[in-house]
């Protein structure tokens, strides 16, 4: 009985009992740090193609947001996050206007020489020493706004430095998500009033509009021409007709994605949203009348600097004579345009471009052919002059209008 009170069978199960309680209490306070650890979901890995979601630059707040169409205010730049890394291909097809850039984190990786559908490896065109990873794709128009419905992935061109090379997938992707005429209803409409105009015109001054455009006397020789040259410049008949002229040229203006109010000077004084159509047009054909009717005190202060007055009436009539013959023919021109745009976007644009600069060139080819009658363009004097009221004004509207379309 005594031994096995106070015997060594006695404490023996006790401590071998109560050993694992250390451990219990170690692996508890290891447990604690990772209950109290904070939880952080991972950012979204960025995408290893194009996506149909952009972004647009918040300058008060100085962030991207996402772009919502027909929230925010169509834009000249968008952007886009994208995984890039040299050796992996990254192909995309775009339908691109004549100097669309691609910026890779604000580096310039691409420019549009001219319009028409783009395809290539993105991750051949990596900036030198640019790291592997997640990088900001920006899409910049100047003059009008990228066309990002026709951004899409794709099977890279074999030559990526020729747009036009053998048709894969990708161009054949972007070329049939090549946007249309901006506002192709718009300018149907316009041209629809400007036909009921001028046939409005026609039907009220008939006896005058024919004296006016008369192509004999265009064309014929200096005795025939007398008759128009010898008229008022300022009548109420061609005042209107001004007013068509530039409701004609502002129209394909707009077709042609000039950007002609996003000039610093026309910027200062007025502010035309990209969508406005509309207001677009209107602000064209402000503006061209008003060049049209303000070259009168342009070439008079000129001709009084160089002491010719005396060629003022003949020089702006015969400008006036032929800028209205040539609005005729604009509408057509228009028309034509909208009509295949869609299916030879590069071939209609490059036409009106020149239909533009004919216009402007033969203008001034007309003009000159008109004073030569008068006085010899051998004269360096008259030269000069002419060169100040004709030639320089020529080449800044072929910088301006033709240049940037």
């Amino acid at each position: 009985m005594q031994s096995f009170v106070g015997g060594a069978m006695g404490p023996g199960p006790g401590r071998r009992g109560t050993w694992w309680r250390p451990l219990l209490l170690v692996l508890l306070l290891g447990a604690l740090p990772g209950r109290a650890a904070e939880y952080r979901p991972l950012p979204p890995a960025a995408p290893t193609g194009l996506t149909a979601d952009w972004l647009l630059h918040d300058v008060a707040r100085n962030r991207l947001i996402l772009y919502l169409p027909g929230y925010h205010t169509p834009a000249h730049a968008y952007y886009q996050y994208v995984r890039l890394r040299r050796g992996q291909p990254f192909p995309v097809a775009f339908a691109a206007q004549r100097g669309l850039s691609l910026f890779v984190d604000n580096q310039l990786v691409f420019t549009a020489e001219r319009t028409g559908p783009y395809a290539f490896d993105l991750a051949r065109r990596l900036p030198v020493g640019l790291a592997p990873g997640t990088h900001l794709l920006g899409v910049w128009q100047p003059g009008g706004t990228p066309a990002l419905a026709s951004f899409a992935s794709g099977t890279a061109a074999d030559e990526p430095d020729e747009p036009d090379a053998t048709p894969d997938t990708a161009a054949e992707i972007a070329h049939a998500r090549a946007p249309g005429p901006l506002g192709q209803n718009v300018l149907l409409s316009f041209l629809l009033v400007l036909g009921l105009l001028y046939g409005g015109v026609r039907a009220t001054y008939q006896p005058s509009l024919a004296r006016v455009f008369r192509f004999d006397e265009l064309f014929g020789n200096t005795s025939e021409q007398g008759t128009f040259l010898a008229r008022p410049a300022f009548s109420l008949l061609n005042v209107v007709l001004v007013l068509l002229f530039g409701l004609s040229f502002a129209l394909l203006l707009t077709a042609l994605h000039t950007g002609f109010e996003n000039l610093p000077l026309v910027r200062q004084f007025v502010s035309v949203p990209e969508r406005a159509i509309v207001a677009r047009v209107l602000l064209y054909t402000v503006l061209i009348a008003g060049f049209v009717l303000g070259k009168y005190l342009y070439i008079s202060l000129l001709a009084y600097t160089f002491d010719l007055r005396e060629l003022v009436a003949v020089q702006y009539r015969e400008f006036l004579r032929t800028t209205l013959l040539a609005g005729l023919f604009l509408p057509f021109v228009l028309l034509l345009y909208l009509g295949l745009n869609g299916s030879y976007p590069a071939t209609v644009a490059g036409t009106a471009a020149a239909v533009i600069a004919l216009v402007l060139v033969g203008t001034v080819l007309r003009v000159l052919h008109t004073v030569h009658q008068r006085a010899s363009l051998l004269n360096l004097h008259l030269f000069a002059y002419l060169c100040a009221t004709e030639i320089l004004p020529l080449l800044i509207l072929l910088r301006v209008l033709v240049f940037t379309t």
